[in-house]
This record gives structure tokens, C-alpha cells and sequence, in this order.
């Protein structure tokens, strides 16, 4: 399914391979400067060896994928402490991109910080991962790999929405079982909606609610009738990022505070500068009018640099 809605990507980038491989193509990166310890450090780098192996190496999807259709995607695991022996707290920055239809350029699909992420890890110890058994005997070992599990299928459900109206739900739904079954622990949060406003809970949440079955669309008009545009008709391009964002604004004003608004904005804001510095004045002023509402923060840098 996946490789009928990107072969014209797969061939104007001209990276034709033969096999099929895995889905992801993930790097991990453990980041200890802040733990000050007497621990082998090395313990970090056997780590993120395992680690980049379990995402690389494990079959997320049924479908297939060549290697030049892989997801490009990111973990930094920030250690901040060790309350315990082999338990450490961290925060993790996640970051993933697809490609834009005949160029280099890679549109960032996921870039975020999930603040909270507590986990056991003994060197050597093996990194396992079963749906249907997302606790395992100690919910500390067990809450590494569902985070890493998770976030995989966030990411290649963004992917396959963006190439069809919700080719993602089946992946979104596969996170939602996972924080459904999230291991248990005092230390451990992020999987509830208790723990707060903008966590693994209500990210998924926000993308399997039918009720919010608009951000799908979203997802799609932005990168397939938006981006992939850009190289064959640059006014058609744009006009399909802003139909996504006026559909984003739209879904903000019944839904305020939702936090997948945030989620999908914080990655765009460069981007939509790039797309829109060369746009006739009335796209500007229309362009400048959505980025606004929806990405507060960024609202004088959309002004300065698009000189409006």
C-alpha cells in the first residue's frame, strides 16, 4: 500500500534499491554529561548501540519498505540523574522528516520533548518489546522500549497520513494500545491524562478521537497537496499548505488548547517562512493572518521576516 502512494518520490529522488528493509532509519543518541556518578560510562554507549538496533532492526508495519522509502527519525535521551542503581530519569528530544516530492529537502514530520522519562537498563540486558504484553515483569525495564514503541508508531502513522487522508490510523491506534497497557510505577508518568496537558496520553488521544478526524486531513493537505506541489506549481504548493492551516485554525477555534495544535506548529515555523518570503502580498497577509493565531509565540518572527 505505502509504495503506491510514494513512487513518484522514491523515483525522482532516484535512489531505486533492490531487497526491502525496515521502517525506520533512527538514530540514538545518550547524552550523560549531567550524571555524576562513579558508573562506567560506557554503559551509555552499549545503550544506544541496543537501542538504535531495536528501532532499526524491528518490523513495525506488515507492509514493505526499500531502503530508499525508510523514515528518517531521531532520539536524544538527555540523562539527568540516577536515583537509583540502573534507574535513571531523563527527558527525550524526538525528532523524524519525509522527504518533499522531487528535492533534497526533508519536512519535519515530529520535534519534540518529552520532559519525564524514567527507566531501568542493566548493560547487556536484552531490549524487548511485545504488544500484547506492554508491562513485562518490571515496568521500569518495561517503560523504555514502550516509549521507543510508541513514538515509532506516532511517527509512521504522521508518515502515512501524510501520503493518504488517515493511512495512519492503524499505527495511531497501535500507541493508543500502548499507553491503554503502559507500564505501571510511582516514578514513571506521561501515559495518563492526569500527568499532564501535553503528554504521550493526549497526543494520541488527539489522533485517534473520531472527533478529530479533521487533523488527519490536515496532515494530508499540508504535505501531499501543499509541499509536494511546491516543485511543479509553487502557488498551488502554498495554497495547499494555507487550506491545511485555515482547517487547523478552524478545528483551534472549537478546539482550544488541543494539544496536537501545538505538536504540528512548533515544527513548521521556518519552514512556512521558507514557503511563504517569496508569496505576493495578499498570500502574505492571508498566510500571516493563520501563522499568527495558531503559533502565538512566533508571531513577531513571522512578521519581521516576512516583512509584513
Amino acid at each position: 500500500m505505502r509504495n503506491f502512494f510514494i513512487i513518484l518520490l522514491v523515483f525522482s529522488f532516484s535512489l531505486v534499491h533492490f531487497g526491502f528493509a525496515q521502517e525506520l532509519q533512527a538514530k540514538v543518541t545518550i547524552n550523560a554529561s549531567r550524571v555524576n556518578t562513579t558508573i562506567d560510562k560506557k554503559i551509555f554507549t552499549t545503550l544506544q548501540s541496543q537501542l538504535t538496533n531495536f528501532l532499526n532492526s524491528r518490523k513495525w508495519t506488515d507492509d514493505q519498505f526499500n531502503p530508499a522509502e525508510k523514515i528518517v527519525c531521531s532520539f536524544l535521551f538527555n540523562i539527568e540523574s540516577m536515583p537509583q542503581t540502573n534507574v535513571f530519569t531523563s527527558s527525550l528530544i524526538i525528532q523524524a522528516a519525509r522527504p518533499v516530492y522531487n528535492s533534497t529537502y526533508q519536512a519535519a514530520l515530529v520535534n519534540f520533548q518529552d520532559p519525564d522519562v524514567t527507566f531501568k537498563y542493566i548493560e547487556f540486558q536484552p531490549i524487548e518489546f511485545n504488544d500484547n504484553r506492554v508491562q513485562g515483569s518490571d515496568p521500569l525495564v518495561a517503560n523504555l522500549t514502550a516509549v521507543l514503541a510508541y513514538y515509532a508508531y506516532v511517527i509512521i502513522g504522521l508518515d502515512y497520513d501524510s501520503f493518504a487522508p488517515k493511512a495512519g490510523q492503524p499505527y495511531f491506534l497501535k500507541a493508543q494500545n500502548i499507553v491503554n497497557n503502559a507500564p505501571e510505577d510511582a516514578s514513571i508518568s506521561g501515559w495518563r491524562a492526569f500527568d499532564g496537558l501535553r503528554n504521550r496520553y493526549w497526543l494520541v488521544d488527539n489522533l485517534t478521537n473520531n472527533a478529530n478526524n479533521i487533523l488527519h486531513t490536515v496532515i494530508y493537505d499540508y504535505y501531499r497537496l501543499g509541499l509536494d506541489n511546491m516543485y511543479d506549481n509553487e502557488q498551488q504548493g502554498r495554497s495547499g499548505v494555507l487550506q491545511a492551516l485555515n482547517l487547523l485554525q478552524s478545528f483551534n477555534r472549537e478546539h482550544p488548547n488541543t494539544m496536537f495544535v501545538q505538536f504540528f506548529m512548533q515544527t513548521k515555523v521556518q519552514e512556512l517562512i521558507g514557503l511563504f518570503v517569496k508569496a505576493n502580498a495578499d498570500e502574505k497577509m492571508k498566510a500571516l493572518d493563520v501563522f499568527t493565531n495558531l503559533d502565538v509565540g512566533n508571531a513577531t518572527k513571522y512578521k519581521e521576516q516576512l516583512q509584513l
